[in-house]
């Protein structure tokens, strides 16, 4: 009995041996865990399962969804007409006023226009910029003019010192931009100036002229010397939908002019606008550089306008900055900005009489639509004002 009770337990033994023995292999065989994903890997799966979609946020607090909120571009606005622009800013004429309205009709309206009148009269318009000579002719036609005539209302005498500005100005002189494009070649406008001339403002001012008036306008940001000029520009572009053209910053302005005028080409835009960099008239360098702009830009067509833009409130001083620049690269027209802030609003005269350049905008405050088209009989009338004649201009 003993005998079978010994056996029954070393086949019991056997079994459990065996059985541990299939088992444990089979346990060593299970999978080890994956190892961890590194940023690499984790980029890559992402770059193939392709963007992230991501559910509405909760509000921690309320478990309410939270949607994010919506992207919203800012919407393009529509400039202000250029029509009529300068007699609704005649008031911003305010400083030039006093010398103009108040000054010399007040000493025309003298009762004995003797020489120390005159001699006033000469001074007023010369202390406004009027310049020497322009003020001779002025004061001598008028001289003529109310000796001839016998004058003495208020305005009888208003309208003979208007008609006298308007003629200094030059009413014949051509003041239109040439804005068109020729030959599916878009026109282009080179913007240049001084430092401090407030130029990339008034470049971003004249695109929001030219898109008032119909056309679509293209951007160079050619001044690569300042990283915010270019920043500058583009801000002024994207308020009226219009693309600007920049380079890395210290690129090649002939370069960046270049590709800004191809790119006119390719998109069939009516108008490209070139903002160069400032510079001083006097450094040799800086205005060899504006004329090889001119050069390169020319390759692919000619320019049609060269605009400079002038501060007012630097008087006589413009003269030659404007002389300079006209040697370089043929000034076509010129923006006279700051005329709000001057008493000087003779410049004008003393610009087209001097180099026989055309005044075609004026800038009257810092307005986004403060610059307006240059109109002569518009703006001797803002020039002379209300006051001194008692009647509404």
């Amino acid at each position: 009995m003993a005998e079978y009770l010994v056996l029954a337990l070393v086949l019991l033994g056997v079994l459990i041996v065996g059985t541990v023995g299939l088992v444990v292999p089979r346990l060593r065989r299970r999978p080890e865990p994956p190892l961890p994903r590194t940023e690499v890997d984790t980029r890559a799966e992402e770059d193939l399962a392709g963007p992230p979609v991501e559910a509405p946020e909760s509000d921690l607090s309320t478990g309410v969804l939270v949607e994010p909120p919506p992207v919203i571009e800012a919407p393009v606005e529509v400039p202000e007409p250029t029509a009529g622009r300068l007699v609704r800013l005649r008031s911003r004429l305010s400083r030039s006023q006093n010398v103009f309205g108040k000054g010399l009709l007040g000493l025309l309206a003298r009762d004995h226009l003797d020489e120390d009148v005159w001699e006033e009269i000469e001074d007023s318009l010369i202390t406004a910029d009027v310049g020497v000579d322009a003020t001779r002719d002025i004061v001598d036609r008028l001289r003529e003019r109310t000796r001839v005539l016998g004058t003495r209302s208020a305005a009888e005498l208003r309208a003979l010192l208007a008609a006298e500005l308007v003629n200094a100005l030059d009413p014949s002189l051509d003041r239109s931009l040439r804005t068109a494009p020729k030959d599916g070649v878009p026109a282009v406008i080179l913007v240049v100036g001084v430092n401090g001339a407030g130029k990339t403002t008034t470049c971003g001012k004249i695109a929001r002229v030219l898109v008032a008036d119909g056309r679509s306008v293209l951007l160079g940001a050619a001044d690569t010397f300042r990283a915010a000029a270019a920043d500058q520009l583009e801000t002024w572009g994207s308020r009226v939908g219009a693309e600007t053209v920049r380079g890395p910053e210290a690129a090649d302005p002939a370069s960046v002019a270049f590709d800004a005028v191809k790119r006119g080409i390719d998109t069939g835009v009516d108008t490209v606008l070139i903002d160069t960099a400032g510079r001083l008239q006097n450094k040799v360098g800086l205005m060899d550089e504006l004329g090889k702009v001119k050069r390169v830009v020319e390759k692919q067509g000619p320019i049609d306008e060269t605009l400079l833009i002038l501060d007012a409130t630097t008087g006589q001083n413009g003269l030659e900055q404007a002389r300079v620049f006209t040697e370089v690269v043929n000034v076509t027209g010129v923006a006279l900005t700051k005329l709000d802030g001057t008493a000087k609003g003779g410049i004008v005269i003393a610009v087209q009489r001097k180099l026989g350049i055309p005044v075609k905008l004026v800038g009257l405050g810092e307005g986004k639509d403060d610059l307006a088209p240059f109109d002569p009989a518009q703006f001797v009338d803002a020039l002379l004002g209300t006051e001194a004649t008692g009647r509404d201009a």
